[in-house]
């Protein structure tokens, strides 16, 4: 009797993780409604250019584990930073990627995204996809890790130049010649430069 409940209870064990399994949206889905409401974003003509920098912010940093990205950017420099230093490099390198990155996609243009095949191991995911223009086509590869029920992703590999082995590579140079500091002010000056940038091209 006992281990015919127990095996009653280990089928309802299973069969509800399996329901909780597939009614969880794939990495691919949550993805792609990030992409989606990237593209509404862009699409909406009555946000000045301010309201729709916040608005692709909320979304962006909804999907981005930019702390997860900030430690595997520095790599070992990760363990050998401040706690104080790793706060402020985690803040600085997600304004710096949104100030790069938001520009960029900004320049859309109705380009069609494709998404392909998705890969589940565990709590890592890998998502292909690539956008279609009319002269080539871009591939795209989201790498993600399970949180709670959120797919977070933590690296993106553009024409495979992987986002975080790249920093990572001139990063790791500035901290060996300058230290933690010196790569923490270049970070803070390339940010000012951007955003006097992107200021001057507002007043043309």
């Amino acid at each position: 009797m006992l281990q015919k409940l127990l095996l009653i209870l280990s089928a309802i064990f299973l069969f509800g993780q399996m329901d909780i399994i597939v009614a969880a949206p794939t990495p691919r889905v949550q993805v792609q409604r990030t992409v989606d409401a990237v593209i509404g974003i862009l699409q909406k003509k009555d946000l000045d250019r301010d309201q729709r920098r916040n608005a692709l912010s909320n979304v962006i940093r909804q999907r981005f584990d930019f702390r997860a990205m900030s430690r595997r950017t520095l790599a070992r420099n990760w363990k050998k930073a401040t706690p104080a230093e790793r706060d402020q490099f985690v803040e600085l390198f997600t304004e710096l990627l949104e100030a790069t990155y938001i520009g960029r996609i900004e320049a859309y243009s109705n380009e069609r995204v494709v998404y392909d095949k998705e890969r589940i191991r565990k709590k890592k995911a890998i998502v292909d996809t690539h956008i279609v223009t009319p002269s080539v086509e871009i591939p795209i590869t989201y790498k993600l890790q399970l949180k709670g029920e959120k797919w977070l992703v933590y690296d993106v590999v553009v024409e495979e130049v992987s986002l975080i082995r790249n920093f990572r590579s001139s990063y790791g140079d500035i901290v060996k010649k300058e230290g933690f500091s010196g790569l923490l002010a270049k970070m803070e000056t390339k940010i000012r430069e951007l955003k006097n940038s992107r200021e001057a091209k507002q007043e043309k």
